[in-house]
């Protein structure tokens, strides 16, 4: 049987720094270095394209909240990216994307992803969620570009993402003041934008070690981890983590606590480029834990599972296995699927 690509395909996006907004523009860019174009509108835009939602021609890669179009839709990935956080989100949230996932699997036209076998796990243990295949996110190809030019000396502690409670930055932070009073050459950088970025400048109000840039670039923020020994987060239900795979490839030791989907990313390197954080972020033991990483050599770590082609590659051949499915159910003898 002889299954046609899509002709194009239509992803939802996010905001913000990494997260599902660095996912959407990876994975369109993969699909771009596969020949085939497509366009990222964010989740709310979706109701307005309910012609391509019904045309098999188009590949509809849909986040979570684009998932409750999933009825209407045909051609369809959705995306398990991770579980809502109920003490910030609210339980409504909670039963929204829950609700997703399970039109996603009602719906033969749609099957779900999920970035990783922790959020694949746990939906199908607490929420009996089928999850069709598990497919990790890629890093942008900025992060795969040579590094040819000559660097300062690595003195950062960094991190990168939103800017929100459940993300533990002010939880760790204190101890990042601790490891910079240890070694006056170190710095603090705090890449992201979020309701606590006002908080945690005026918690370090006047320290001129800690630096929050303002919306930097890609090239940027790529810059910054090359100039950085330890990346650090405090997220301890992190569904993957895209900017661990990103810290990674640039050859920071990544100091994460010991669980989420981002502990999958390089299980071979736990005690070394990457250590692990304990789930309640107890100072003077993340302290420790960062004291250890500062003694790890820096070194970029290969990413050729991680790269954008690689990733749209994945999407193509689940996108395969559904119209494998979705016509043999049609058609007992084997055919030739074609576009309607």
């Amino acid at each position: 049987m002889s299954i046609a690509p899509p002709e194009r395909v239509l992803i939802t996006g996010g905001r913000g720094v990494g997260g599902v907004a660095s996912f959407a523009e990876g994975l369109s860019y993969g699909f771009g270095e596969l020949g085939i174009p497509s366009e990222i509108i964010a989740p709310s835009q979706i109701w307005r394209r309910w012609r391509e939602l019904r045309d098999w021609r188009v590949l509809k890669v849909l986040s979570t909240t684009a998932a409750l179009a999933v009825p209407l839709s045909r051609r369809t990935i959705c995306i398990v990216h991770g579980v809502p956080y109920v003490p910030e989100q609210g339980w409504l949230k909670l039963v929204g994307f829950v609700a997703s996932y399970k039109l996603t699997n009602a719906n033969r036209h749609a099957r779900l992803v999920s970035v990783s076998d922790y959020s694949s796990v746990h939906m199908h243990a607490f929420f009996n969620v089928a999850i069709d295949g598990v497919i990790r996110n890629p890093i942008k190809s900025t992060y795969v570009e040579p590094d040819g030019a000559s660097h300062e000396e690595r003195r950062y502690i960094t991190y990168v993402g939103r800017l929100i409670p459940v993300k533990n930055v002010h939880r760790v932070l204190p101890a990042v003041r601790d490891l910079l009073d240890e070694d006056p050459k170190l710095r603090a950088c705090i890449i992201g934008d979020g309701p606590l970025r006002s908080h945690l400048q005026q918690s370090v109000s006047g320290d001129p070690r800690f630096e929050f840039p303002d919306r930097p670039s890609d090239e940027e923020v790529r810059n910054y981890l090359r100039r950085t020994k330890v990346f650090i987060s405090g997220h301890t239900t992190e569904g993957y983590g895209i900017t661990y795979a990103e810290a990674l490839s640039q050859g920071c030791v990544v100091a994460m606590p010991a669980s989420g989907g981002g502990v999958e990313i390089a299980l071979a390197e736990v005690g070394g480029r990457v250590q692990l954080l304990p789930i309640n972020l107890d100072r003077q033991d993340v302290l420790s834990v960062l004291r250890r990483a500062l003694q790890v050599t820096p070194q970029p770590m290969p990413m050729d599972n991680y790269t954008t082609k690689y990733a749209a590659s994945a999407y193509l051949d689940i996108d395969r296995q559904l119209l494998i499915g979705q016509h043999n159910s049609l058609h007992p003898e084997p055919v030739s699927v074609v576009a309607e």
